[in-house]
């Protein structure tokens, strides 16, 4: 079982190495890097490279760990009871299976995705530890144990919003993903616009490369925001000479698709000003 780029995702050497070492060390991989960079991408296009069906659990500030092996709807039974109903006798009937179960019960080997862990409170992590180390849990209702009837290949993400816990570090295999050079994200443009015009494609990359490098700038355009403005720029039909910025502006055009807060854009407006008072 081999990882390697598809046919819809550039996968850069580094990361590839990372993930296989992952799946033959049958570790965690925790995945960081930039929001945008394709992390949550990675664990789908794993799933597809490596033919195996996928389940995904997407972390958020409310969502506890306990959620993620399964719970128990007491709310329900009392409700069942009252009317009489026979599914009371079975507490079985009122457990809700959490993606971990699913994973660790499913007939075959699957990617589990655990998504963006640090958005959850910081003991989530370490509520997790035994589950993903032994891959297995108990469940105190029915007093069944739950394992692994075939270890899945766990991908975490997480932007670096909390520091993690050093012991669930321990247990994981970690990779940061760096934001792709020039030549790479030519290839990823390559796989979502084949056939894009050479000098069209150079111009807005080198635009996009200088607004990243901007001093200051609160929030980097990320690849996912790239594709975004290539879509528009391909909808409006633009040439290389259509993207020249006017003299003194420092915005590209449609920079919508890449600058995402109000700072960034006066940050951009401060510049334009200075650079045309320079020029005087």
């Amino acid at each position: 079982m081999q990882f390697r780029s598809t046919d819809s995702y550039v996968a850069p050497p580094d990361l590839a190495i990372a993930v296989n070492a992952a799946v033959t060390l049958e570790r965690p991989l925790l995945v960081k890097g930039e929001p945008g960079t394709g992390k949550t991408e990675l664990a789908r296009q794993v799933a597809d490279s490596l033919s195996l069906p996928m389940v995904e659990w997407h972390v958020k500030s409310t969502t506890r760990a306990q959620q993620g092996l399964y719970e128990y709807d007491a709310v329900s039974r009392l409700r069942d009871s009252q009317l009489g109903d026979e599914r009371v006798h079975d507490v079985a009937n009122y457990i809700r299976k959490g993606k971990l179960w699913q994973a660790f019960e499913a007939p075959g080997k699957t990617v589990l995705l655990i998504d963006e862990i640090d958005k959850a409170d910081i003991e989530f992590p370490n509520d997790l530890l035994q589950e993903l180390d032994r891959m297995e849990f108990h469940v105190y209702e029915t007093g069944e144990t739950i394992r692994a009837l075939h270890r899945p290949v766990v991908i975490i993400t997480s932007n670096n919003e909390k520091e993690l816990p050093d012991a669930f570090l321990r247990r994981c295999f970690f990779h940061y993903i760096r934001f792709p050079d020039a030549e790479t994200l030519k290839r990823i443009v390559e796989v979502h616009y084949p056939g894009l015009k050479g000098r069209l494609l150079d111009t807005a990359l080198t635009q996009f490369l200088e607004l990243r490098e901007v001093p200051g700038l609160k929030k980097k355009p990320s690849t996912s925001e790239l594709l975004d403005w290539l879509k528009l720029i391909l909808a409006e039909d633009l040439s290389p000479e259509d993207l020249k910025r006017p003299a003194g502006e420092m915005l590209p055009k449609l920079h919508g698709a890449l600058v995402k807060n109000e700072q960034d854009v006066a940050l951009f407006e401060r510049l334009a000003f200075m650079a045309r008072r320079q020029a005087r």
